[in-house]
C-alpha cells in the first residue's frame, strides 16, 4: 500500500473515531440524569397537542409483539415492553387530570395471557369512567384486535391488516429427521401427557384431541370478548372470526371497527364525543433509564459468545409450545 493510501486509511479512521466520540457525548449530554437515577416511572409525558392541563387526552403506543420479556441481561432491547405497557395504562388510570386515553394499537398480536392483561387494563380504565379509543396502525390483528375489542371506539386506517381472530399453537417436529439420521432420544416422563407436542415423535390423536380442546377454549373466550366489547352476536362473530386477515375498510364494512382515519382522527373523534376541545393531548414515551443506557452501549461491545449463548436461549425457550393470538403469514 502506497503512502497516498496510508494516509487516506488515516483519515477515515480518525474521522470514525471523532464521530463516535461525537454519539457518545451527544448521548450523555441529552440524557437527564437526575430524572434516570429518580424517577419512579421509565416514561415521561410529551405534549402533543397544547390545552387545558388538568384535562388531559393521554395517547399510549402499543408496538410490537404482545409477549413479556423471557430473555434477560444486555441484549433485551425488544421494542415492546409489557410491563412498561402494563404502568402506562396503570398510571393513566389513577391521573385525575386523564380524562381519556387514546391506544395506538400496531402489533401482530401475541401471547394469551398477555393480551388479557392488556384488555384488563383498558376494562379498568374504563370502569374509572375514562373512555378508551383505538387508533390502528398498519396492523391491529390476532390479539392487536383483542384488546382493540373492548374501546369504546376503533378507528382503523383503510390499510391496516386486523382482524386474523383466533388461537394457533405451533411446534417444530424433528421426529422424521432424526430417523433420517438414525438419532433416537429417550425421554422418561411421570405421565403419559408429560411430554405432550414433543419435537422428537409424532403426536398422537389423544394428544391432539387434548390440545384442540384448548385451543377451542381460548378461541371461545376471544369470541367472548368481542361480543362484549363491540355488542355483536356470537354467531356473526364466529363466522368472521374463522382467523382471517382483514382490511380496515373490510373491518368497518364487517363492524369490527367504528370508522377510519389516521392517529390524529382518532383523537379528535374522542375530543367531539366527549366534550374535550379544550383538553391537553399528551403521549406516553419511554424513557430512557439507566439500565437501557448500559443496555444500549454493552450490546456494541459484548463477546460473539455471549450474544450466542442469548441467541440460544432465545431460541430454547421460542421453541416450546405456546398458545398464541398472533398472526402469523
Amino acid at each position: 500500500m502506497d503512502k497516498k493510501r496510508w494516509i487516506a486509511l488515516g483519515i477515515a479512521f480518525g474521522l470514525f473515531i471523532v464521530s463516535v466520540i461525537a454519539q457518545v457525548s451527544t448521548t450523555v449530554a441529552t440524557t437527564n440524569w437526575n430524572e434516570m437515577f429518580e424517577s419512579d416511572r421509565d416514561f415521561s409525558e410529551e405534549v402533543r397537542e397544547d390545552g387545558d392541563p388538568f384535562d388531559k387526552i393521554a395517547v399510549i403506543h402499543l408496538e410490537g409483539v404482545i409477549q413479556s420479556s423471557d430473555v434477560g441481561g444486555l441484549l433485551n432491547t425488544s421494542t415492546y415492553n409489557h410491563k412498561m405497557l402494563l404502568d402506562m395504562l396503570d398510571f393513566a388510570k389513577e391521573d385525575e387530570d386523564v380524562e381519556a386515553v387514546v391506544l395506538r394499537v400496531n402489533t401482530p398480536g401475541g401471547g394469551v395471557v398477555e393480551s388479557e392483561e392488556v384488555h384488563s387494563k383498558i376494562l379498568d380504565l374504563q370502569e374509572a369512567d375514562k373512555p378508551v379509543y383505538v387508533s390502528m396502525g398498519n396492523m391491529a390483528a390476532s390479539g392487536g384486535y383483542y384488546v382493540s375489542a373492548p374501546a369504546d371506539h376503533i378507528v382503523a386506517h383503510p390499510a391496516t391488516l386486523t382482524g386474523s381472530i383466533g388461537v394457533i399453537m405451533e411446534a417444530i417436529n424433528f421426529a422424521e429427521l432424526a430417523d433420517d439420521l438414525g438419532v433416537e432420544f429417550n425421554t422418561i416422563t411421570s405421565g403419559e401427557y408429560k411430554d405432550i407436542m414433543s419435537s422428537f415423535r409424532p403426536m398422537t390423536d389423544d394428544e391432539e384431541s387434548i390440545l384442540q380442546s384448548m385451543i377451542d377454549d381460548m378461541y371461545d373466550d376471544f369470541v367472548q370478548v368481542i361480543v362484549n366489547g363491540r355488542d355483536m352476536d356470537e354467531s356473526t362473530v364466529r363466522d368472521l372470526g374463522d382467523g382471517r386477515i382483514y382490511t380496515g375498510s373490510q373491518a368497518e364494512e364487517n363492524g369490527l371497527v367504528d370508522s377510519l382515519g389516521s392517529l390524529d382522527d382518532a383523537i379528535s373523534q374522542l375530543k367531539e364525543d366527549n366534550d374535550l376541545q379544550g383538553a391537553q393531548v399528551v403521549e406516553y414515551e419511554f424513557q430512557l433509564g439507566f439500565n437501557a443506557f448500559l443496555g444500549g452501549t454493552a450490546q456494541r461491545l459484548v463477546s460473539d459468545e455471549f450474544r450466542f449463548s442469548q441467541l440460544e436461549e432465545m431460541i430454547r425457550k421460542s421453541s416450546a409450545p405456546r398458545a398464541m393470538y398472533l398472526y402469523t403469514e
